[in-house]
């Protein structure tokens, strides 16, 4: 006779219908959990996240192969003990092995699925369109926590539109622009802005080369590109292969050519007392707080991310200060 976690293994169906019998009480001290654990057969499973492991350390594939399995296919963990991909019509099974090379080749699961999670909510991306990083996640809170009730507000560099979109929803009556040098990226930020509802005014603009704009915002926000090429032999796979370098990488010899660049031009386009809010290169803190403190600028701090590392620069335009002319 099989024994108890024998049988339900070997019927998967049978521990799903006991799995639906358990009261809600039950569910609150931990007994499905227990029988998940204790019934479960994980083999499978195992198997799809291990052809990851050559790219990723094992916890990573498998939250990789989690995530893929429950956006795109609706197959939960409790699905899984309870023998969910077996249960797959052969048309999704085709599917999911389709996607599983794909991310066998590097791909990034967000550019696999077509979307990525940034702030609380879902935005198209795909390949050509940088994808939203956690620690921008923390530049966008901080800047809504402390700017005033309906700036004017110029995102530069938008890519997926992740941070001008986040603001002008967050910040009560924010007047947002954005730029990017992307006809790509720019289209995916108007498709995202779309979706979520959000009045942001994209175009087509050079950060290298920007208007000659005088007092026109109360907020600059950028996460530029900023990682050196000598980086690059550092970095997974997944982001040298897939990700647009044009976004990511400056030249060694220029490592703040766009911070530069963009603090120029807050000088003359920040209304005075308005502030700048860069995402850095964490080796280059104290190079760019020395620029924009020799660009003019006050207050000019430079603050750690929930890992401690030193990845933004906050700087205000004095209040005291005329507009520079134009050179």
């Amino acid at each position: 006779m099989l024994s108890g976690s024998l049988l339900l293994q070997n019927h998967p169906q049978l521990l799903y219908s006991v799995l639906k019998r358990v009261s809600f009480s039950d569910r609150k001290f931990g007994i499905v959990t227990f029988l998940l654990y204790f019934c479960a057969d994980m083999t499978q499973p195992r198997q799809l996240w291990s052809r990851l492991t050559p790219l990723y350390e094992e916890g990573e594939a498998r939250a990789i192969v989690m995530l893929l399995l429950e956006e795109r296919f609706g197959l939960t963990q409790a699905d899984l003990y309870c023998g969910g991909l077996d249960m797959l019509p052969q048309e999704q099974q085709s599917q999911l092995e389709l996607l599983l090379r794909r991310l066998e080749q590097a791909e990034p699961v967000q550019y696999v699925l077509g979307e990525a999670w940034f702030a609380g909510r879902k935005y198209h991306v795909g390949p050509g369109v940088l994808i939203p990083r956690p620690e921008t996640e923390e530049l966008c809170r901080m800047v809504v926590q402390e700017v005033p009730e309906h700036p004017d507000v110029l995102d530069i560099g938008t890519g997926s539109g992740c941070i001008a979109i986040t603001l002008a929803l967050d910040i009560r009556g924010a007047h947002v622009n954005a730029w990017d040098i992307s006809p790509k990226a720019l289209q995916t930020a108007r498709e995202n802005a779309e979706c979520l509802g959000a009045e942001v005014a994209f175009s087509l603009t050079d950060a290298l080369q920007p208007p000659h704009d005088s007092d026109r915002w109360d907020i600059i926000v950028s996460n530029p590109p900023y990682v050196c090429r000598s980086e690059a032999a550092g970095m997974a796979p997944h982001v040298l292969r897939h990700e647009p370098h044009e976004a990511l990488f400056v030249d060694d010899d220029d490592p703040l050519l766009f911070y530069a660049s963009i603090a120029r031009y807050a000088t003359r386009a920040l209304r005075p007392g308005g502030r700048l809010y860069f995402e850095i290169n964490t080796a280059k803190g104290r190079e760019t707080a020395a620029l924009l403190t020799q660009e003019g600028f006050a207050d000019v701090a430079i603050r750690r991310d929930p890992f401690g590392l030193p990845r933004y620069a906050v700087a205000t335009r004095p209040t005291n200060t005329s507009t520079p002319t134009q050179s």
